[in-house]
């Protein structure tokens, strides 16, 4: 699985939708209120494309130094301008920092969603160059894994090209790149 977390970002997501688009692949977006209140097309774009939006919180706080009605008011403002633009509410959440504490697990579930950590980051956010995140994502590839990248947050030229070079390569060695869907009783 291939997500992208603090999107949406107009210099670098549309590149990402594109080359995704390229090979008929979906991935998931964790995107953060702050960009996606302005972005709006983006997420409306996810949507038409099969893509998945997943709140990051609406400014991108270390959540364990925050209260809980803090930790509530980032997630839900992030759940309505995701309702808005997207069309539904979010199912999934993953905390900024990968800094996940009891209260953003309880309260994430209290809006209905499901927490989504990472197995392989690419950290890209670092913009150690390409190939360092090609590498990252080519030899941590393997049944279920789950890569973090970013399409936000800085310069993510090289998060761009990256997936350009690492997304034939995953499709030609055999691995199929999905999206999760809830399982309802």
């Amino acid at each position: 699985m291939l997500t992208f977390d603090d999107g949406p970002d107009p210099r670098y997501t549309p590149h990402i939708l594109d080359t995704l688009a390229e090979y008929d692949v979906r991935a998931m977006f964790f995107v953060c209120g702050e960009m996606a209140v302005d972005n709006q097309d983006l997420l409306a774009r996810m949507a038409d494309e099969g893509h998945v939006v997943g709140n990051h919180t609406w400014s991108h706080p270390l959540l364990p130094r925050l209260s809980r009605s803090r930790i509530r008011s980032e997630m839900e403002r992030t759940c309505d301008v995701i309702e808005d633009a997207y069309g539904e509410r979010p199912a999934w959440f993953r905390a900024p920092y990968g800094a996940w504490n009891r209260a953003a697990f309880q309260l994430g579930a209290e809006l209905g969603m499901d927490p989504l950590a990472w197995s392989v980051d690419t950290l890209d956010w670092t913009t150690p160059g390409t190939r360092r995140i090609v590498g990252a994502v080519e030899h941590g590839a393997a049944p279920g894994v789950v890569v973090l990248s970013h399409d936000a947050g800085g310069d993510r030229s090289q998060s761009v090209r990256a997936l350009r070079d690492y997304l034939p390569y995953l499709i030609d060695s055999g691995y199929h790149i999905t999206v999760p869907r809830r399982q309802y009783v």
